[in-house]
């Protein structure tokens, strides 16, 4: 069996799946993907496996809709726009460049639910079951930028590395202020050498303040919760 059947396997994906992820994978091997991962080997791990293993948490496995925030070449979202083929998928990306190539392995892989949206993340709109974020910013700021797309009772799920308490401290405070509660930290290993992991999940439990999200670049220059390593409030 091929890695990408491997893949489709352990996560219970169909055939037609299987074959929109090798598309993924040919699409991700031109000299124009906007990636440094370009080798198959390595891009079944870091863009596949690493996007799929979100469908460990059951709140993905049963989005009707799903926004990719900084979907950067695609992943998570085109990943999961062929594992869940019933979810609407919008991938959410501030470059242009980006965005045209996500539009154009979209197509490649005859992903019709999957359609790229090019619009910085403070200026999106929707309400989605499931936003997803893997590598744009620190916690703080991608619950700033996710919590405005959720309906209530919808779900974050931000990509982690090593846990940072000091991280999990300041995002709480700015959870609580977006109307968003933490509801779980799953350690996940998504290819072999993955190494601390983790899924973090956040459920929009009362409406986010009309002010959220901040005008463009106010969460990176003044994230909710505080820099890194500033005192608890007083």
């Amino acid at each position: 069996m091929s890695a990408v059947g491997d893949l489709a396997e352990r996560f219970g994906l169909s055939a037609a799946a299987a074959v929109q992820l090798e598309a993924l994978l040919d699409g991700l091997g031109e000299p124009d993907a906007p990636t440094t991962v370009h080798a198959r080997a390595e891009a079944i791990d870091v863009h596949l496996a690493d996007s799929l293993v979100a469908l460990e948490v059951p709140a993905v496995r049963h989005a009707a809709t799903i926004a990719d925030l900084g979907a950067g070449a695609g992943f998570p979202g085109l990943a999961l726009a062929a594992a869940i083929p019933e979810a609407r998928v919008t991938l959410i990306e501030s470059a242009g460049r980006k965005a045209d190539f996500i539009a154009h392995l979209a197509e490649r892989a005859q992903l019709s639910n999957a359609h790229a949206l090019h619009v910085r993340a403070e200026d999106a709109d929707g309400q989605y079951d499931v936003v997803t974020v893997r590598a744009v910013a620190g916690l703080p700021v991608v619950l700033e930028y996710a919590a405005p797309l959720l309906d209530e009772g919808g779900t974050a799920v931000l990509w982690r590395g090593r846990r940072d308490p000091d991280e999990e401290r300041r995002a709480a405070l700015a959870a609580s202020a977006l109307g968003l509660e933490r509801r779980d930290v799953r350690s996940v290993r998504p290819f072999p050498a993955a190494e601390h992991r983790h899924l973090h999940s956040y459920v929009k439990v009362a409406p986010t303040p009309d002010r959220f999200p901040r005008r463009a670049g106010t969460a990176r220059k003044r994230p909710l919760g505080g820099r890194p390593g500033s005192s608890l409030p007083s």
